[in-house]
């Protein structure tokens, strides 16, 4: 049944067909709703829909397509039925499929780009536990206008879980089944992709076949016909059992021998010999093109006469291109060569020596000065330099035990904190540094990034009481080792251990400190490991935001200081948490307010110099005692004595403008965003500062920036919300809501939301939302748990309700938290102030 133009399935009319698969039909649509979007509608056949099982297949692509989020995975916007109609609603890709794209002549870049493209979709599903089972070139569509690839045709995909006693291995029956149009029913997939075993409709499929399929679709890319062929789909079937792909040099010249070996190893027959994660696959393809990158900028560095010098018949100076079994040019094939040698310039030049014999004379010269130049820093780098800014990136736990997570979170912070007590040494934050963490990254990638000189590396591994981490000191400008060492301790040093650290890494660094900094950089809080350990797990909660867990926090901060009544740190935290919660409406006030005050006013007894147990003390005298001028004695005290506090700038900020010292507040927040350029939410605090002081323009424009640092941060789309409602852009604030709410696992939310805004207007979308949110509020109350008054407010102005608004004002008020500061400068509230 083919639609024709004009036909509407739900809100989406059509325009026009443009393509067809097993499952059936494609159509471009066009959404009628305001959102107005320009969707691809994938309609299921009425011969599929009368088969169960390929029903199911349908239904289940639907479903494992929306739990998955990655610029290079096809977004899912719905799936609806209209009658008897079954159809999924996803974005247009306007472009072409690999298959098309492929006829043309590509560079190698270009297919690596792909490549690397298409590895990072893998790894996005892989690690939502969804293996795709059928990549290949009609499978992935390359966009026209940026050539972003996107990953499609998740219609063979499956879940899988791993196998550990609480979960069985997998289903025999949700094996690979054939599906090859002329030979219906034994393996599903396209045979001339598929890995050994799942040719073989084997039950261990696992997420190594789509590494598998991604090679031989690479394979093709640069040689223009698959590796394993065949007469028929049986022969080829058993070439992919028994035979090895011929060397992709065969077909193409000048291909870097690197990546016949990454190709190869997709290839291999054995799941356990190939690539175990598509990140490992990633991370060497980026490897390689970063290589060849590098070797043609060095490469563009030779003058022409050298280069016309040192050619021969033997050494064309061919274009960069692969396109079926057509040549490449020499250009890779030095690049493959510099790829399995020594990236040194100096062997660089002694390679292209050997390479341009008629050069040999102007070679040596410039060879020459190279060595001179590395003798010069070699003795530079010996000398009493001092580093001046670094970066320590997050420590990797290599234990194999999550549970271990949280010594590498602490001890890395540990070491910032400690670091961050020497005079001229720039250290980046926390904040900004564990955007990195599970990062395979180059320090000279960090270097520029951070703008620093030396980048700190450190691996953990506990065994038990045992404990290893080694340290690796980077020079970030050319990635060379400065320093390294390898600490083996017993748990019950760790204490000793992060000051030892702490006093290598300084000493490595140059730094010249005085008496009082040297106190300061090993200062101990508690000789006690155990309270230390606690502490530790204390601040891997408290970082997590609010992630499930979020109160454990709470509870370690405890059992540090039942542990040892003297730790100060521990103290901070507590006060932390207890004002932080009962600030924001997570806890009563009056119940936990003063017990915030009471761990500050503990933590200040023990250590008065201690700049983070002015912050919660500051918050607990104006939203619970309302004593502004006091809260602002805090402020300062806690700034003059850690100006580099980045937390303590952005909180002051955000209470400067609720007493209209805007000027000031953009000041402050300012100094927070440089002190840590890449904080989510400092950025977010910014944009939430210009709205609130009506600049709205520029708070969209932050919002946005802030999106750019983390495009899955849902507050940050909230916000952007908000500050289009207040613009009368309406249809940009439904979006970015439905965003924030399917962001937060309310799905079902952002789907009433948008289909409300779609049939009835954006009034009857808000008022329906907000009646939705009445009924889980009274639900959460009438359970026991505590509601801040501000949700109901803002829940019965949503719905139009002034007079209830007007009575949880006044609770509001009484309540004691933020919120109550907020009601007279919030925009949101100035229709009730007419």
């Amino acid at each position: 049944m083919t639609l024709a133009s004009g036909t509407k399935l739900g809100r989406y009319e059509i325009r026009s067909k443009i393509g067809e698969g097993g499952m059936g039909e494609v159509y471009l649509a066009v959404d009628t709703s305001e959102l107005g979007r320009t969707v691809a509608i994938k309609l299921l056949s009425a011969e599929v829909a009368a088969n169960p099982k390929r029903m199911q297949r349908f239904v289940q692509e639907a479903k494992t397509v929306s739990a998955l989020n990655h610029p290079s995975i096809l977004t899912i916007y719905e799936f609806g039925q209209e009658g008897a109609t079954r159809f999924i609603a996803t974005e247009f890709v306007d472009g072409e499929t690999l298959r098309q794209h492929m006829l043309k002549r590509l560079k190698l870049h270009e297919v690596l780009d792909i490549a690397m493209q298409v590895a990072a979709a893998l790894d996005a599903a892989h690690e939502a536990n969804v293996i795709h089972r059928d990549i290949k070139p009609e499978n992935v569509m390359v966009r026209r206008r940026d050539h972003i690839v996107k990953v499609l045709d998740f219609g063979l995909a499956k879940a899988i879980e791993p196998n550990t006693a609480e979960s069985p291995p997998t289903d025999p029956e949700a094996g690979t089944k054939l599906m090859i149009h002329t030979e219906p029913g034994v393996v599903m997939g396209t045979v001339a992709y598929m890995s050994p075993e799942q040719s073989l409709g084997s039950s261990q499929v696992d997420h190594r076949t789509d590494l598998w399929s991604l090679g031989a679709v690479t394979y093709e890319l640069l040689t223009g016909r698959v590796p394993f062929e065949g007469k028929d789909v049986h022969r080829q079937i058993i070439a992919i059992q028994e035979t090895n792909p011929a060397p992709l040099a065969r077909f193409v010249d000048g291909v870097p021998e690197r990546l016949e070996e990454i190709v190869g190893k997709t290839l291999a027959k054995n799941p356990n010999e190939r690539y175990q994660t598509a990140k490992d696959l990633l991370i060497d393809l980026r490897n390689l093109k970063r290589k060849l990158d590098v070797d043609a900028e060095i490469d563009r560095t030779i003058t022409p006469e050298i280069r016309g010098a040192g050619s021969t018949a033997s050494d064309p100076a061919t274009p960069s291109t692969v396109s079926g079994a057509a040549a490449a040019q020499a250009t890779a094939a030095q690049s493959a060569s510099s790829a399995a040698s020594s990236a040194s310039s100096a062997e660089y030049l002694i390679d292209g020596i050997r390479r341009h014999k008629l050069g040999v004379l102007l070679a040596g010269l410039i060879l020459a000065i190279a060595i001179s130049g590395l003798a010069y820093y070699q003795h530079a780098r010996n000398t009493e330099v001092a580093i001046e800014s670094i970066a320590v990136l997050p420590f990797i736990n290599q234990s194999g035990d999550p549970n271990a997570e949280y010594l590498s979170d602490g001890l890395t912070e540990s070491i910032i904190n400690s670091l961050s007590q020497l005079p001229k040494l720039s250290v980046k934050a926390r904040s900004t540094v564990f955007r990195y963490k599970g990062k395979d990254i180059e320090p000279q990638q960090v270097g520029s990034e951070l703008n620093v000189q030396a980048v700190l590396n450190g691996r953990l591994v506990q065994r038990g009481d045992d404990l290893t981490l080694s340290l690796e000191l980077v020079d970030a400008r050319t990635g060379n080792e400065l320093w390294g060492a390898q600490y083996n301790r017993k748990l019950t040093d760790l204490v000793a251990l992060q000051n030892e650290m702490a006093h290598d890494v300084s000493q490595k660094l140059r730094a010249r400190l005085s008496g009082a900094d040297a106190q300061k950089l090993t200062k101990n809080y508690t000789q006690n490991a155990e309270a230390y350990q606690a502490y530790l797990k204390g601040l891997y909660y408290w970082n997590k935001g609010l992630a499930p867990g979020y109160e454990k926090s709470r509870d370690f901060f405890q059992q540090a200081i039942d542990l040892d009544p003297s730790y100060a740190l521990a103290y901070s935290g507590l006060a932390l948490y207890y004002s932080f919660a009962a600030a924001n409406g997570l806890l009563p006030p009056d119940e936990n307010s003063p017990k915030a005050e009471a761990a500050a006013n503990k933590a200040l007894a023990l250590d008065e110099t201690l700049a983070e147990s002015y912050n919660p003390l500051a918050a607990v005298k104006l939203y619970y005692h309302r004593d502004w001028p006091a809260a602002e004695r805090y402020f300062r005290r806690g700034i003059e004595l850690d100006p580099n506090f980045a937390e303590i700038h952005n909180h002051y900020a955000l209470c400067l403008y609720l007493f209209g010292r805007n000027e000031e507040a953009l000041t402050e927040i300012q100094r927070a965003v440089e002190l840590e350029p890449l904080s989510l939410r400092f950025s977010l605090s910014r944009a939430r500062i210009l709205f609130f002081i009506r600049q709205y323009d520029r708070a969209i424009d932050q919002f946005r920036k802030t999106l750019e640092l983390e495009p899955n941060f849902a507050l940050a789309h909230e916000g952007l919300g908000d500050a289009y409602e207040q613009k009368g852009m309406h249809r940009e604030a439904i979006a970015e809501w439905g965003k924030a709410l399917t962001l937060s696992g309310e799905g079902e939310q952002a789907s009433l939301l948008e289909r409300t805004y779609a049939a009835s207007g954006f009034e009857t979308a808000v008022r329906a939302l907000a009646q939705k949110k009445l009924e889980r509020l009274n639900e959460k109350t009438g359970r026991g748990e505590y509601v801040p008054a501000a949700e109901y407010v803002m829940a019965y102005l949503q719905l139009g309700d002034k007079e209830k608004v007007f009575g949880w004002l006044a609770k509001g008020v009484e309540e004691r938290n933020r919120f109550a500061l907020e009601f007279k400068v919030n925009p949101i509230f100035d229709s009730l102030r007419s």
